[in-house]
C-alpha cells in the first residue's frame, strides 16, 4: 500500500511539472510576440512581466532566464536615471548568469551576458569599469566559439565597440574594432547597430567618406518590423553624426 502510495505520488508530481512547464512556455509565448513588435517601454514592461510569470511558475526554465536578462537590456537602456540603469543591469546580468549556468553549450546565456556587462559598465563609466572588459571579451568570444553568426553577427559587434570605447593604454583599438564589426557586417549586412558603430570607428581612423558611407546606408534603411525603434534610432544618430564639422569639410 505504501509502495502504491509513493508510486501515486511521483505520478502526480511529474503530471505537475508538466503543467508547469506548460504553462511557463505559454508564457514565454506571449512575451515573445510582444518582444518581436516591441516600440515603446510600455511594451517592453509587458514583456518583461511575463517573462517573469514564467520564472515564477518553472524556476529553471532556460528561456525564461535568458529572455529576462535581453529584456532588461531594453529596459535599462531606455531608462532614465543612470542609478536605476545600473540596478537593471545587474539584475539582466544575473539573469544571464543562470542562463549560462544552465545551458553551458548554448549562446544565448553568454552573448547577453556580455551585452549587459557592456552597458552595465557604460553607466558607470569606463575608465570606472575597465574590470570588466575581460568578462566581456570572454562571454563574446565563447559566442564565437558556439554560434558565429548569432544575432546577426553581435559577438563581433559588441567586442568592436569594446576595443572602440576602451582606451588605448588598457587595450583599446581602433585597428581592431575596424577588424570585429566588417565581421560582424558579414553576419549582418543591414544591422543599423553594426553600420552606425563602424561610422564611429571608421570617423576616428579620419576615415570620413567610409563613414558618411555608413551613415547613408543607415539613412536609406526600411523600417525593420523586428526593430522598428532601432532602426529609427539609428537614424535620428545618423542625422545628428553627419552635422559634425569634420563632415562638413568634405563638402
Amino acid at each position: 500500500m505504501k509502495v502504491k502510495t509513493i508510486f501515486l505520488l511521483i505520478i502526480f508530481m511529474s503530471f505537475s511539472l508538466s503543467l508547469f512547464s506548460q504553462e511557463a512556455d505559454e508564457l514565454i509565448a506571449q512575451a515573445d510576440e510582444l518582444y518581436l513588435e516591441m516600440k515603446d517601454m510600455a511594451t517592453a514592461e509587458k514583456a518583461r512581466d511575463l517573462y517573469l510569470k514564467a520564472f515564477e511558475v518553472a524556476e529553471d526554465n532556460y528561456e525564461a532566464y535568458w529572455k529576462l536578462s535581453r529584456i532588461l537590456y531594453y529596459v535599462g537602456d531606455n531608462t532614465e536615471s543612470k542609478k536605476e540603469k545600473k540596478e537593471i543591469f545587474k539584475q539582466a546580468i544575473e539573469y544571464a548568469k543562470k542562463a549560462v549556468e544552465l545551458e553551458p553549450e548554448k549562446p544565448d546565456g553568454y552573448y547577453w551576458l556580455g551585452v549587459n556587462y557592456g552597458v552595465y559598465g557604460e553607466a558607470r563609466g569606463v575608465m570606472k569599469s575597465l574590470f570588466l572588459v575581460n568578462d566581456i571579451k570572454k562571454a563574446m568570444n565563447k559566442v564565437i566559439e558556439l554560434e558565429h553568426s548569432y544575432e546577426e553577427g553581435g559577438p563581433d559587434r559588441v567586442l568592436g565597440r569594446v576595443f572602440f570605447k576602451v582606451p588605448g593604454i588598457a587595450g583599446g583599438s581602433k585597428k581592431k574594432s575596424l577588424v570585429h564589426l566588417q565581421k560582424s557586417l558579414e553576419f549582418g549586412p543591414n544591422d543599423p547597430l553594426t553600420r552606425y558603430y563602424l561610422a564611429e570607428t571608421y570617423l576616428a581612423k579620419k576615415e570620413v567618406e567610409k563613414s558618411r558611407a555608413e551613415l547613408d546606408f543607415i539613412l536609406s534603411m526600411e523600417p525593420d518590423e523586428r526593430w522598428v525603434s532601432g532602426v529609427n534610432d539609428c537614424k535620428k544618430d545618423a542625422e545628428e553624426m553627419l552635422k559634425k564639422k569634420k563632415f562638413q569639410k568634405q563638402k
